[in-house]
């Protein structure tokens, strides 16, 4: 991380107090937080004295990230952004179109170590996690990306990287994006993806924030579960619903269940009535999906035929479900893709500075 400090990293509140050190008014930091938040950089602050952005410019960081390459797709209206932080690490986020507007999925660390054996972020590991102000800068530089086109409205943390193992800087993210101020985008907009920590679930439900949570579950039982997700081994699925119906309790949300369809592995009928029981007394809703291809990875998509056929179960045993539509397959959409494909076909420095 760079010796000078994020400002997107700090609350109107902190940026008072960096800015009381640099002796100016306390009133500054609500026209520098409106600048930071539009991706203006130090020298275009025109509301602030010359002075003070040539001190900003030389003493801290206005944007952590810059826009490396952006993928449109050819299928959809699906962009895949591959953004370079300021140590030189690449990180991903995918903007989609919805008929409500624009959501952006971002990462929430550089690479990721669960081990998850369908996901393509954690084949290289954990690099780093990321700070408030590099996930908030992922939604700066998709809405300059857009232009007069749009705004996102949405925000799900579900591409690389555990949201819930990054918690801290998690949770301060949450804070930063809802500000008035800032990005101004409510927190009933956002959706948090985690594979199952289940005390920072419990955690995340006492901290007031109305996030939707959803839960990477991808089996039904704890022997499947166990063999493609190394957390099943730490939280059992006893332990994790509970912490979930602590969560629906706390918070009054619906949870999301994530099930991705794997051919021979968790995709028959049986299956499905067996997480039927599973969740069948949480409010909930289960967002089946056809599992992408990592080419690192030995597995296969259920058939088109055993995805209506588990989606069909599910709906005559009374639970809400449904299919998640495919965007963005052409440009690397899934996560950890894009970045995996970059770092192979040229050394890291090469890619940075390109």
């Amino acid at each position: 991380m760079p010796d000078k400090p994020i400002l997107l990293d700090l609350t109107s509140e902190e940026l008072k107090t960096y800015l009381i050190t640099l002796g100016q008014p306390a009133f500054r930091a609500g026209q520098l937080f409106a600048w930071l938040y539009r991706g203006v950089p130090f020298p275009e602050m025109s509301t602030l004295p010359q002075a003070l952005r040539q001190t900003l410019a030389d003493q801290a960081i206005d944007l952590p990230l810059r826009l490396h390459a952006a993928f449109p797709s050819q299928k959809d209206e699906t962009v895949k952004f591959l953004n370079a932080c300021t140590d030189g690490n690449l990180i991903e986020s995918v903007l989609m179109r919805y008929k409500y507007g624009y959501t952006l999925c971002i990462s929430t660390q550089i690479g990721c170590k669960m081990g998850c054996a369908f996901c393509a972020s954690t084949l290289h590991g954990c690099v780093r996690n990321l700070s408030a102000g590099e996930m908030a800068a992922q939604v700066i530089l998709a809405n300059r990306y857009l232009g007069e086109k749009g705004r996102v409205g949405h925000v799900v943390l579900m591409g690389s990287g555990e949201p819930l193992e990054n918690y801290d800087q998690t949770v301060r993210f949450l804070r930063l994006v809802n500000h008035p101020g800032g990005l101004n985008i409510s927190l009933r907009s956002v959706s948090l993806s985690t594979c199952g920590l289940a005390p920072q679930i419990r955690a995340l439900a006492d901290e007031g924030l109305p996030v939707t949570l959803s839960v990477s579950l991808h089996a039904p039982n704890d022997l499947l579960r166990q063999q493609i997700m190394p957390i099943a081994s730490r939280y059992s699925l006893r332990e994790l619903m509970e912490a979930v119906r602590y969560y629906v309790t706390q918070t009054g949300r619906r949870a999301v269940f994530e099930y991705a369809l794997i051919d021979r592995f968790n995709s028959e009928r049986e299956h499905a009535r067996e997480l039927a029981r599973l969740i069948g007394h949480l409010q909930c809703h289960v967002n089946l999906i056809p599992l992408n291809r990592v080419e690192e990875r030995s597995l296969s998509p259920a058939s088109p035929e055993a995805v209506r056929a588990f989606l069909q179960t599910l709906e005559s045993l009374g639970v809400s479900a449904t299919l998640r539509r495919e965007m963005g397959a052409d440009i690397a959409g899934a996560c950890g893709q894009l970045r995996n494909r970059h770092l192979k076909e040229a050394d890291k420095p090469a890619i940075i500075n390109s």
